[in-house]
């Protein structure tokens, strides 16, 4: 079996965080270490991937400008 290399990194985290990435572990029988990595990749993943693009945010943002009033109503 192969097990791909790893690098030791130092950094901080809210304790609520650790503790919450702790029982996760615990909970699913895995390796703080490993849900850390997973958490990480989501992190990356969700960054790099799910960007809306400038023109769709533009759009959005006319939309929303030309059409506020509406928005409002339909959200009461």
């Amino acid at each position: 079996m192969n097990t791909p290399t790893r690098e030791k990194f130092s950094s901080q985290a809210a304790p609520e965080v650790l503790a919450a990435l702790r029982r996760i572990a615990e909970a699913e029988g895995r390796q703080f270490q490993a849900v850390l990595d997973e958490a990480l990749r989501d992190y990356i993943d969700r960054h790099q991937n799910e960007r809306p693009r400038r023109h769709a945010m533009a759009a959005f943002a006319s939309s929303v400008q030309e059409f506020d009033s509406l928005y409002r109503e339909l959200a009461k």
